[in-house]
This record gives C-alpha cells, structure tokens and sequence, in this order.
C-alpha cells in the first residue's frame, strides 16, 4: 500500500515547478514591469549630469628634527612611522579648505535654470560656433537656458536674513541684470562689471553671457555650512600602509571646478606646512638665543678661574695622563650639556611620559654613570692635577656647548628663513573628462533592469503568498469533499461581466450555455450534469441546492448554467433564487426580481403568478427571489416553505435552488435540510482551504451533509493543472 502524504509536509515543501510556473502565469506582468525599469534606466543613463572625479597625491616625509641629536635620538626610537594619519586630518581642516573656499568664491552657488528633465541633455550637447556664442531659445521659452550661459559673480555679500536663500538673477539686454529675492521681489539692478547694490545686498558680476530674460539661480551660503560639506566631499587616504602618500579626490559636474579646487586645497596645505615648519625652527631659534649668553657667561667664568689657579700654582702643566681623562670627560660632559638644552626644549612641547622624553633622559642617566666612573679615576690623582683636570674640563666644555650653540643658531636661522616643509605634491589635480564617475551607465542600466524583474518576481510571489485561494483540486479533497467538477473560466463571459457578480441589469438574458454553447466552461459544466445523474440516484428528493462559503464565489453563474444544461437534456427544471437579500438570478436569466419566492411563501401570489418561463429553455422555469422581506431566515423556516416545496417536487424532474453564502447567513443551512443533494461552489483563487473547511463545519453542525465541490473559474496554470484537461471543439462556422 503506497504511503500518503501528509497535507502539512506537502505545505511545507518547496516546489521548483510550481514557482516557476507562477512565473510563467505571470510573464507578462513581469515583462512590462522590468521593461519600464530598463526604459527609466536608460532614460536616466542619457539624461543624468555627469559626475567628473579629481585626483591628486602630496607626500608627507618623515619630519627632520631641528636641534643636534634628535636624529640619532629618533633612530635609536625607531620614529619611522608614516605621519599621515594626523596630515589627513590638517588637508581636510577648515582652516586649509577655508582657504579654498574664498580663493574660488564657493560660498556663492550659481546655476543657470534649464527645462525639467531634458534641459541639462540638451545644454550639455550644445557646441558654440564661436566662443561667447548662447544657444537660441527653444519655442521662445527665453526664462531658461539651452546651453552656452554662464554667470560668474566676483563679489556677493547679503544680509543674514538672506543666506541659504535662493536669489534670482535675470539677464537683460546688453549685459544688464535683475536680482529677485525668494518671493519674486526686485532687490537692484546692475550691468556686467560693475558694483551694484540695494536693500543690503551688494553684487558684483563679472561675467553674464546670456539670452535675454535667461534666469539663474543664485544661493549665498554660509562659509562654515560650505566648509563644512566639502569636508565631507573631499576624499583624504593614504595609499599603502605608512607610506605617507595620501590620495585625494572630489568629485563635482563641473571638471574644471573639481581640478581647481583640488590644486587650491593641495597649495594651501603645503603653505600651511612650510608656515608651521618655519615657526618651529623660530621657536628653536629663539630658545638657543636665550641660551647663548648663559654659556658664554659659564664660558668666561671658567677661563677665569683657570687662569686664576695658574698664576697662583705658577703655570702647572697637565700629565699625560691627566690629559686623557680630561678629554674622555670633555666628549662625556659636553654631550649631556647638549643632551640636557634638549631636555629643556623637549619639555616645552612634551610630556615626561612621552616616549621621546623618556629616551632622552635614559641618555642622559648612562651619560652621568660614565661621568661618575671618571670622577672616581680622576679621584686618585694629586690635588694639584684634580684641580687643573676640572677647571680645565670647564673651559673645554664650555667653549665647545658655547661653539655648538652658534653654529646651531645660524643653522636655524637659515632654516627659519628657507623652510620648504615635510610635505610636497606629486600630480597636481587633473580630471579625465572622456570617463565621468557618474553614472555608469552599464550598470545603472543592467541593475535597474534586474531590480525591476527581481521586484516583479517579488510582487507576484507575495501577492500568491498573501492570496491563499484554493488553486488545485486535490486541496479541495482533501477537506473530505469531492470535486464533481472543474469549471475553467470562460473566456466569452469574462468579456461581458465579471463571473460571479453579474452586474448586468438590463433585463436581458445572459445565459452561457446558450450564447456559447461550445465554450470550455460549457462542457465542463454538461460534465458536471453526468456527475449529478449518478449523484442523486440515492437522494431522499429532487431538490438539488446550490452554495458558497462567502460571496463572489460564482453561485449564480453555476445554479443558471447548471439548470439551464440539464433542462437542455430533456428532463424539467425549475432554478429557484432561494437569497431573498441579494439574490442576482434575475439579472441572468432575464427580468426583475420582482415576484418572487418571497411573494409565494408569504402568500402574496400564487405559484402560476411567480413561475416564468425561459427564452431558448423551454423545459426550465425560473422563480426570482422576490421582494425583500425583513426576515428572510424567518421565512424560510415557515411551513409554507417546506409546502411549498412538496408540491413542486411532483411537477419538475429537478428543483434547483441557490442559496446566500453559508459563512454570511443561515438561510443555506435551513433551505439543506429540504434538499436531498448539497453542494459547494469554490472559487478559483478566491477561497481559502481554512474557509471551506469552516463552511463545511457549519453545514455539518446544521445537519446538512455536503456532497462535494464545484471548481469554478479555474485558470489555466504552468503549473499544470486546467480544468482536468478540457479541449475546445467547436464546429467551424460558414460564411
């Protein structure tokens, strides 16, 4: 015995051939929706401005110590770390891109007004005969510009109140100009080349080539809020790690102004470098100046008190011996006198935890054990000998500090006044205007053409997600009601109404079966009349009812259609409209609901008075649904009703009844314990398995059993799946 699946593994799976047959059922939609993505793309990629990107590089060496013995100090540190990290942060300071800012006026934005959308397309391709030529206005639309304008403001200044404002200058005849505030007010008149001024706003315009009656907008902005957005424009990073080679780039739509302002940046950066560089060597300067006529006083002192010892020791001359210990501890003392002016400039601008000043006074430690170490050989000399071993010393040492700080001193000077800084550029700005950064056209086209099928394909997985309508009729089955038919949707009546509401009121018949005898919802439902035959062999009467679990499910179309085939058969029909609130039967067979079974039962009129014949059907007769009664339930659950019915069974081989949907009223439940056979319209698409399961439950607990389903309006599925497979076959027509 072959093992079944289980309904909730089957939902749980994942079907490959399902998904892709919802997107075949779908094509088109996704078709129409990425070919508008491809056109947008494509319409953006031609019309779009340009984005055009500088670059330059600048260098940052590694910074040369000024005072003597740094550099060996720095070695012995291993200070060879790229300085770029912090140089980064000064290329992008407000002071250096300040600079830029007022050298090329970037606090005044100017641009021409151009027609929406196509307007920068065609400026851009326009190409001057000659230079100063303005491109002919387009239909006399003089107010914008077609290509060939231009405006450049030398000078702007504006109250505060007027800041961030979007001003509008007006071109006129021969170089004349009106400025207009934001309301459209005139605030002065000027001409090219000339200071103009009104109303607290003074303008000075050096070049306006323009049509006349060409407007352009002009916004003076804030020099920090520019500042400020440039900083986050301009890209600032160092190539290679330590390298010291720091990159720059900005990108702008207008080339010329991204290269400029690049190099302003680049220049002011490396005056700024060379300024700082220049005031450290003054500072350095200005600190051995001060340490000049010290050591020259210590330098005196000590010739003195030399010359002082001899005389009274009668020109003692110094041993051999003698005279290598002093010049071992000359070499020792002068290092740490210039040891310790470094330790003195170092704590000017260092902390006694940075890593430098710690090196330098570990220096100077072993400096001061070697010293020791040589007073204790000096110790055993004569008294004499110590004596002229010291004073000696001092005037040696001295005079060699006091030497060294002069020749420093001239050193620094020349420094201070040729200082060409740590940093310098490799490649000015340049911009490579054949290749624009902006947009890139391949690939705005091929991603906005893949986003808008991946979008569609999105739409319509959702939309089939959130539509959990019953599509296949195993579903239906499986709740435990057999399918006796599916009905494919009919083509020729979804082109004159929509199946299952049928809001023709004209009176007129609109039966499918006979305006279409051959169509596919035609022969599924002449099926459908072979499944009842052998259905109702054991039904307790002749009355067959007809529901749903909730409107549009397309009740009317099945109960008119159905009758209508069974009455064609041979055998006598009566289609009774049992939803005396909203019954729409009337509106397909023809007529008014006026007359109806509400009449009948409340014995306003007589069952010869409400039963009508149909045009085309001789054996089928129709009952409407009659006025509409204020308790319809009420009356249905009348005896006249259950009366009512017993003498119509007699006369009809079949009594077909619809009836409201049995989740929105009870009448169904009631009119099914008349009926000897029930069954249940679902709705292609429309409803839920969880809802007919409900609608099922509800006739159960009612009493009324449901004998099986009818499929209606199935579509066409790539999935596989139609109807069971129903093939039109229609005999051809003569002329």
């Amino acid at each position: 015995m072959a093992a079944t699946q289980n309904p909730s593994q089957r939902d749980d799976e994942i079907d490959l051939g399902e998904l892709l047959g919802t997107l075949i059922d779908h094509k088109w939609l996704i078709i129409i929706v990425t070919g508008v993505f491809f056109v947008v793309a494509v319409a953006y990629a031609l019309l779009a401005t340009p984005i055009y990107q500088a670059n330059a590089i600048v260098q940052v060496e590694q910074k040369v110590p000024n005072l003597p013995g740094l550099s060996a100090l720095s070695q012995t540190l291993g200070a060879s770390s790229s300085e770029a990290t912090t140089e980064i942060a000064l290329i992008t300071s407000r002071t250096v891109i300040g600079k830029a800012v007022d050298e090329l006026n970037l606090d005044i934005e100017v641009e021409p007004r151009r027609f929406p959308l196509i307007g920068n397309f065609v400026a851009r391709r326009y190409s001057p005969a000659k230079p100063g030529e303005v491109a002919r206005a387009w239909l006399g639309m003089n107010g914008y510009d077609w290509g060939g304008s231009m405006l450049d403001i030398f000078e702007l200044k504006v109250p505060t109140s007027l800041e961030e404002k979007k001003l509008t200058l007006v071109a006129g005849e021969q170089g004349g100009y009106t400025l207009l505030d934001d309301d459209g007010h005139a605030l002065l008149t000027g001409r090219q080349g000339q200071a103009a001024s009104g109303r607290g706003v003074s303008i000075q315009v050096k070049t306006l080539l323009a049509n006349p009656g060409t407007r352009f907008s002009v916004i003076h902005h804030r020099s920090l809020s520019t500042i400020s957005q440039l900083q986050q424009d301009i890209n600032a990073s160092e190539q290679g790690k330590d390298s010291g080679i720091i990159a720059l780039t900005y990108q702008n739509a207008d080339p010329d102004l991204a290269a400029a302002l690049l190099d302003q940046v680049s220049q002011a950066y490396v005056r700024q470098n060379v300024d700082r560089n220049s005031a450290e060597a003054a500072n350095s300067l200005k600190f051995v100046k001060e340490q000049l006529p010290k050591v020259r006083q210590d330098l005196e002192a000590a010739q003195s008190a030399l010359n002082n010892f001899q005389t009274q020791a009668h020109s003692v001359d110094i041993t051999l011996q003698t005279k290598g210990l002093l010049d071992q501890e000359v070499a020792v003392e002068t290092s740490i006198q210039q040891l310790r002016m470094q330790q003195a400039d170092m704590e000017r601008r260092y902390t006694h935890e940075h890593p430098a000043y710690k090196a330098l006074m570990q220096q100077i430690g072993q400096l001061e054990s070697q010293k020791a170490a040589m007073e204790k050989q000096v110790g055993s000399l004569p008294d004499t000998q110590q004596q002229l071993l010291r004073l000696t010393r001092d005037v040696q040492v001295s005079n060699e500090t006091y030497t060294g700080l002069l020749n420093q001193a001239q050193q620094l000077d020349i420094a201070r006044a040729g200082t060409v800084g740590n940093v310098r550029i490799i490649d000015k700005a340049a911009v490579d205007t054949t290749r624009p950064v902006k947009p890139k056209k391949a690939i705005v086209v091929l991603g906005s053409t893949v986003l808008g099928a991946f979008l569609a394909a999105a739409f319509v997985f959702i939309r089939q997600m959130l539509n959990r309508g019953v599509e296949d009729p195993a579903a239906i089955e499986q709740l435990g009601l057999p399918v006796y038919a599916s009905i494919p949707v009919s083509a020729t009546e979804m082109e004159s109404s929509v199946r299952g509401k049928h809001v023709r009121g004209d009176g007129k018949q609109h039966l499918l079966v006979v305006s279409d005898p051959a169509d596919l919802a035609t022969e599924a439902l002449r099926s459908l009349r072979t499944s009842l035959h052998f259905a109702r062999l054991e039904a307790k009467n002749n009355v067959l009812m007809i529901s749903g679990s909730s409107p549009e499910a397309g009740k009317t179309f099945i109960s008119s259609n159905l009758a209508a085939v069974i009455a064609q058969g041979g055998q006598r029909v009566l289609l009774i409209d049992g939803d005396m609130r909203k019954g729409a039967l009337h509106k397909v067979i023809g007529g008014s609901a006026e007359g109806g079974l509400s009449d009948l039962i409340s014995g306003q009129m007589t069952r010869e008075q409400v039963t009508r014949t149909v045009n085309g059907v001789e054996s089928l007769h129709f009952i409407a649904r009659g006025k509409v009664p204020p308790n319809p339930s009420e009356l249905l659950m009348n005896a006249k009703f259950t009366a009512l019915l017993e003498q119509l069974k007699p006369l009809y081989d079949l009594v077909l009844i619809d009836t409201p949907p049995i989740l929105a009223v009870t009448d169904a439940a009631v009119i099914g314990h008349q009926a000897g056979t029930s069954l249940l319209v679902v709705r292609f698409g429309l409803n839920q398995a969880r809802e007919i399961a409900l609608a099922k439950q509800r006739f159960e607990q009612n009493g009324v059993e449901i004998k099986g389903a009818i499929f209606n309006a199935v579509e066409k599925r790539s999935a596989g799946y139609y109807s069971y497979g129903y093939y039109e076959y229609k005999t051809a027509k003569t002329s």
